[in-house]
């Protein structure tokens, strides 16, 4: 909301006054939700109607954390809303999503009681970021089909109509956002089950409080090597990004299991070198694709050094 502000035209020192100071504020994971609502209401006087729309408008897949990345890979766009009851209290202890199906329309109501004017300001910016997050998930320019909101209209609604493009009605029943059905029984663009089922895990711990035993946390980053060597041995920024974490994380979370990235991505070369050199049909130079290396004669050098045995003499006795 702060950089979305100094974008419109404030300065830093316009917000000298907060509880918490701007550079506090990049380290915080939460803010108190009054501290968060009177912010919105500064802002809303400050540039004008809409600026919680456009703030919503801003916000990218990435924003949400290892939440946003579970999004990004699961297998439809309408599963993040199915999820909400579960997780969305990582963002938020202020609402709950529900989705409500009508034929061919869906209706995503947010349940949110607006007791002052910043709650209604912070509705306005999550539904709008609700159309960012969804073109994300699909990669196809889907649009909702009505936007409704409980609280009266703005003097202007330029922001309001650039953002979502259909009807918008206001004092409403409900707060919610309409998509067609089919639109979030679309496939996600980047729909991966076994990254997916990796980042729900890490968001479960984030929800819980607790960390996933270290024996299946490496059998979590092995699978996810075994994945990438095909086209080539992954780096660890790769991985490290899958499981939204950094590379200190990565290899501190490694050398708690007592292993380190390098060894892992040895053990699973191997590993899949062996069980495939089992399978007589399957040709040598495939499988050193399969681990990893571009030439066979590389993937030869190796696994004599992993194993004593050249690839063929391993065949042969095995």
């Amino acid at each position: 909301m702060i950089n979305c502000a100094i974008a419109e035209g404030m300065s830093r020192e316009d917000f000298r006054d907060l509880p918490t100071s701007i550079e506090d504020a990049k380290h915080l994971q939460v803010v108190a939700a009054e501290e968060f609502l009177d912010l919105h209401e500064l802002l809303d006087d400050k540039l004008g109607p809409g600026f919680g729309v456009r703030v919503g408008q801003q916000m990218i897949i990435e924003d949400y954390g290892v939440l946003g990345l579970s999004w990004r890979t699961c297998s439809r766009v309408g599963e993040i809303f199915e999820r909400s009851d579960r997780y969305f209290k990582l963002l938020s202890n202020t609402f709950i999503w529900q989705i409500r199906e009508d034929g061919d329309i869906s209706h995503v109501l947010l349940n949110r009681e607006a007791h002052r004017r910043g709650m209604e300001l912070s509705t306005e910016a999550s539904l709008s970021a609700t159309v960012v997050v969804l073109k994300a998930m699909s990669e196809k320019d889907i649009a909702p089909v009505q936007v409704s909101f409980k609280h009266s209209p703005s003097e202007d609604l330029t922001s309001y109509n650039a953002a979502f493009n259909c009807p918008i009605r206001f004092n409403q029943p409900n707060y919610s956002i309409s998509y067609k059905t089919s639109d979030l029984n679309l496939r996600t663009a980047k729909a991966d089950a076994s990254i997916n089922s990796y980042l729900v895990k890490q968001v479960d711990e984030n929800t819980k409080g607790i960390k996933i035993p270290g024996n299946k946390f490496v059998r979590d980053v092995e699978d996810l090597i075994k994945g990438g060597l095909p086209t080539g041995i992954p780096a660890i920024q790769h991985i490290s990004e899958l499981l939204a974490m950094s590379n200190r994380t990565l290899t501190r979370r490694l050398s708690e299991a007592n292993v380190t990235y390098r060894d892992l991505v040895k053990k699973t070369q191997q590993k899949i070198a062996k069980d495939m050199l089992r399978d007589k049909n399957q040709n040598i130079g495939e499988i050193a694709f399969l681990t990893g290396f571009s030439e066979q004669s590389a993937f030869n050098r190796a696994f004599k050094k992993w194993t004593k045995q050249t690839p063929s003499d391993f065949r042969k006795h095995n």
